[in-house]
This record gives C-alpha cells, sequence and structure tokens, in this order.
C-alpha cells in the first residue's frame, strides 16, 4: 500500500465534496468514531457503522459545511493501517486512523481533533 498515495486521494475526494468517491474509500460494514458524531447528533452517539449510515452523515455534514477543506500535513503507516494528520474544519488539526481489509477498503476509521 503506498500510504502517501492513498492519503492525496483521501484529502481530493473530500476537497471535491464528491460524497460518492468519498465512499469509495469504505467497505460496505464500515465502522466509525469520531467526536464530529457527537455534535451532529447532540451527543446522542459517537460512532456510526454500515455504509448507508455513514453516507447519510457525512452528506448532511458537506451540506452543512459547504466550504470544508481539508489539508495535509503528514501520513503514518502501520500494519494494514494509516494515521493521517491534516487540517480539518473548526480550525481543528485531526489525527484520521484507518484500519485496511483483505481488498484494500477502510473498515473502521476513528478520529481525534484537537480543541
Amino acid at each position: 500500500m503506498d500510504s502517501h498515495k492513498l492519503a492525496i486521494d483521501w484529502i481530493a475526494s473530500w476537497n471535491s465534496h464528491d460524497l460518492e468517491a468519498i465512499l469509495s474509500h469504505y467497505s460496505d460494514d464500515i465502522e466509525i468514531s469520531t467526536p464530529m458524531i457527537r455534535l451532529a447528533t447532540d451527543g446522542t452517539a459517537d460512532s456510526l457503522v454500515g455504509k448507508e449510515a455513514v453516507r447519510d452523515y457525512w452528506k448532511k455534514a458537506l451540506e452543512r459545511i459547504p466550504d470544508l477543506h481539508f489539508e495535509l500535513i503528514d501520513v503514518t503507516e502501520g500494519v494494514n493501517s494509516v494515521a493521517l494528520y491534516y487540517k480539518s474544519v473548526l480550525n481543528k488539526k485531526a489525527i484520521e486512523v484507518m484500519f485496511f481489509d483483505n481488498q484494500g477498503k477502510v473498515y473502521k476509521m476513528v478520529a481525534h481533533y484537537t480543541n
């Protein structure tokens, strides 16, 4: 896996606001955990499971933040995983850890943000 190429493609898909391009990186059974879900659900949830649930969440996020733009700072690589460090929304920096299945799709993602 070329982690830098993946990071560039992932950032570009988000910056394009093309939901299908974004979702192309993820497996159908994706599980995401991020504090941003808490903000979107008024604290009732902090994770989502399944591509359809994630699609609905990200669709709303893209509508609410029309000027969304990420900027890659760095990429680190682990065993079947990468961590992307990037400038995110709301003047936050984020570290997003992605775990890959045998098909090279992200099946689990955990995000961390600066305060």
